[in-house]
């Protein structure tokens, strides 16, 4: 694809016929190097999205805990014999798990902020506030967080990026016929939406490949490289099993059969979410994947896509409407991303990638298109496509 030159201190309107075809025009995504640098996009952006606010972020966070804590009483009730058994089962037990799992996940987005440095200018705040949050919703946060930053890293790399990296295969492949039959897209999705996230912390499912077995509670896992990466899952993994020991014990308390209603259902819906929106962040049968040879991380930064969830958009804290923003800048607060996304698009012009299908729409297709990549015939050999 050719793309028109212009100085980098210019600021050209975003073509917009991309998004009007939901990101699925004829013409894909520019994968030839920008003329823009990062220090172009920066300077696009008001000085005071960079800055950090402890209060502000633990607002957020206090008025999530608050509705988490609302959410949960509101279950007491649910049970109460004045309400039909039909009625319970049937819309109160799903509106709570629906929403008590969409505020979840708010938490899981600002405890990953803490991750990156966004949540306060204090890393002991930061960590601390990580470390408590996700490893109440069975996330080890500081193993996590290592192997998280190296996606970062390495975004768009089919060589050394960390999660949903597809496989390359010679210019012509096809994908296996069975993934245009709705049999199969039904069983890919509830295996990858209940199981996806387990999966990739106990076994790197759809992760990076090592020459041996990588997870993130083993300390000598190959995902973590220093002593100090190391130190920190133990303190991750200790984590985690004082919060399961809490449970055990809600859960004689109270009963397995309340845990079960109250905690762990919504904790699927939060694995779901999460599994949902990083899989279409990072895959879109537009976007390149680069090789060895191809890669840069400016460009590998720029193959992710927004994607907007409607109102949960601000239940999730913009991550996912937001996300080109957040790979370019990953220590920029979530407060600031919206105002900051409207600013890099002037700049990035054609490599800004937005599409306005339906979210579960795009799950279900991009499931079937989206598998394996290759190059063009006649483009650059390590330059990926989905074909």
């Amino acid at each position: 694809m050719t793309v028109a030159k212009r100085r980098p201190n210019q600021l050209a309107v975003p073509d917009r016929s991309l998004m009007k075809d939901h990101g699925l025009g004829k013409e894909r995504y520019p994968s030839s190097k920008p003329d823009f640098s990062l220090a172009d996009i920066r300077k696009a952006i008001p000085p005071h999205c960079f800055k950090r606010s402890a209060a502000k972020s633990l607002t957020y966070l206090a008025i999530d805990v608050l509705l988490c804590a609302l959410l949960g009483y509101a279950s007491t009730w649910i049970d109460h014999s004045a309400v039909p058994r039909w009625l319970a089962w049937g819309l109160f037990w799903p509106a709570y798990w629906f929403w008590q799992g969409a505020v979840a996940t708010g938490i899981w987005v600002i405890a990953h902020e803490c991750g990156h440095g966004a949540f306060s200018e204090s890393e002991t705040l930061n960590d601390a506030v990580g470390l408590i949050f996700h490893s109440l919703l069975l996330v080890p946060y500081y193993s996590w967080k290592h192997s998280h930053r190296r996606h970062h890293q390495h975004t768009g790399s089919t060589e050394l990026d960390e999660v949903f990296v597809p496989n390359v295969k010679p210019t012509g492949t096809k994908a296996p016929g069975y993934q245009k039959y709705a049999i199969y897209r039904v069983g890919h999705i509830l295996f990858q939406q209940i199981l996806g996230w387990p999966l990739y912390l106990m076994f790197n499912v759809s992760g990076h490949y090592y020459e041996r077995w990588a997870n993130h509670f083993d300390p000598s896992s190959p995902i973590f490289t220093t002593k100090r990466e190391r130190l920190e899952v133990v303190i991750s993994d200790l984590a985690l099993v004082a919060v399961v020991a809490g449970l055990a014990a809600i859960s004689r308390a109270m009963g397995f059969v309340w845990l079960l209603k109250t905690y762990f259902v919504p904790y699927l819906v939060v694995n779901h979410w999460l599994v949902m929106i990083t899989f279409l962040q990072h895959t879109h049968p537009k976007l390149p994947h680069y090789g060895e040879g191809e890669w840069d991380w400016l460009r590998g930064a720029m193959a992710t896509v927004d994607r907007s969830y409607g109102v949960l958009d601000y239940v999730f804290h913009h991550i996912a409407d937001t996300h080109v923003a957040h790979h370019l800048f990953s220590y920029m607060p979530h407060y600031h991303a919206q105002e900051a996304t409207q600013a890099i698009k002037k700049v990035l012009g054609d490599y800004y990638a937005y599409d306005n299908r339906n979210v579960f729409r795009a799950l279900w297709e991009e499931l079937g298109s989206c598998s394996l990549v290759s190059p063009e015939e006649g483009g650059p050999a390590e330059v990926y496509w989905y074909h």
